[in-house]
């Protein structure tokens, strides 16, 4: 049974910051969440991902996600290319995402619509999409929330413009859990506010869970339901590529929500930990025992703290 369900697929093509490439890599964020959602759950069975690909990308390049157990009937094959695209990574951990496909192509083979799940997926009660903050969150998100499913929104990039407290609000009512990285959660609220600006907003709002993802720093999850702020370091492992780590955690984070705050947490840590090991997202899922070992070590580093929003 699926209860679990992320959205997307990218073929990326990775600039390294000294230059050297390496071509035709599966990725976008739905590829990267599900392997972590699988992760986090010790299989794949019970995770779906739904996408738009075309003819240019062949079984061979799926084989990551068959061989974790994922999946796939959410993929429709169309007329359109596969969306694909440059990451140009720098040395300081930057990103920058350049479009290699027309633009006219990519709203229908990352679209997020109701008519795209399959039957056995509308059954699942954990959603995952990454969203432009400038945007309007997908209409689907607050369908599902209303719907009584948990639904987990992630900025994939920093807004050029600091949010308004209107649109901060229309984003934060259509999700359970928000997720972003501490340079796109200040953007978004505007490097001269305080956080506290933010968590009201978002405690108003009705999502529970504001994740800030802080790279070799680890992470903190504000539960705004109990006005709590955990705190979890980073795993120490050596970097290839950080492209899809954060994906990667927000999967796991939200798979294992349903155990508590601490619980997601280090299950988010530690898929990352994995996503950065090499570049793509691995072949199958990691050796059970290593992952507890990790696991473990994380879970005994939270420290929890009451907070005033």
């Amino acid at each position: 049974m699926i209860k679990n369900v992320a959205f997307g697929i990218i073929i990326d093509d990775i600039v390294f910051p000294d230059g050297s490439t390496q071509m035709s890599i599966l990725g976008g964020g739905g590829v990267q969440t599900v392997w972590g959602m699988a992760v986090a759950l010790g299989s794949g069975e019970s995770v779906g991902l739904v996408a738009g690909i075309g003819d240019d990308l062949s079984d061979e390049l799926l084989n990551p996600l068959y061989a974790a157990g994922i999946n796939l009937d959410g993929l429709r094959r169309t007329p359109h290319p596969t969306p694909r695209a440059w990451q140009i990574t720098e040395y300081d951990g930057r990103r920058t995402q350049v479009w290699r496909t027309q633009p006219k192509n990519l709203g229908e083979q990352l679209a997020m619509k109701w008519e795209y799940l399959p039957e056995s997926y509308q059954q699942a009660q954990h959603f995952h999409r990454g969203i432009h903050p400038e945007d309007a969150p997908p209409s689907l998100a607050l369908q599902l929330k209303k719907m009584g499913k948990t639904v987990s929104l992630e900025a994939f990039k920093a807004p050029v413009q600091p949010l308004s407290p209107v649109h901060q609000q229309a984003i934060f009512e259509s999700c359970s859990i928000f997720s972003a990285a501490t340079a796109e959660l200040e953007a978004i609220i505007g490097y001269h506010h305080q956080q506290n600006d933010l968590f009201s907003i978002f405690a108003r709002s009705g999502a529970r869970y504001l994740v800030e993802r802080k790279g070799k720093s680890g992470a903190v999850v504000y539960y705004c339901l109990e006005q709590q702020k955990f705190t979890a370091p980073a795993i120490e492992t050596p970097a290839i590529d950080e492209t899809g780590a954060g994906n990667a955690f927000c999967g796991a984070f939200l798979a294992r929500i349903q155990n508590g705050v601490s619980e997601a947490l280090c299950h988010g840590i530690t898929a990352a930990s994995y996503m950065i090991e090499q570049v793509g997202i691995p072949h199958g899922l990691p050796d059970s025992v290593d992952y507890e070992n990790r696991f473990n070590m994380i879970h005994g580093k939270i420290e929890i703290q009451k907070m005033q929003f």
